[in-house]
């Protein structure tokens, strides 16, 4: 498995826009929002940050991550 080097910079912000292979709007059905939600959880429980914004669109979503 390579050994990916990590930017981190104590307190600095994350901008990402992920968008859903061949853009489906699988973000349409509440069911899938519920799966985003969960899997932003586990994340924060392994690697804390804070959520300063988030966007969920059908084909896309943006969010703004703070780190501690």
């Amino acid at each position: 498995m390579p050994n990916y080097q990590r930017a981190y910079t104590p307190g600095g912000a994350i901008f990402l826009t992920l968008v859903t292979f061949n853009r489906r709007p699988i973000f349409a059905e509440a069911d899938n929002v519920k799966r985003l939600r969960q899997a932003v959880a586990a994340v924060k429980a392994e690697m804390p940050f804070d959520i300063a914004a988030a966007v969920v669109l059908p084909d896309h979503i943006h969010f703004v991550w703070t780190l501690p």
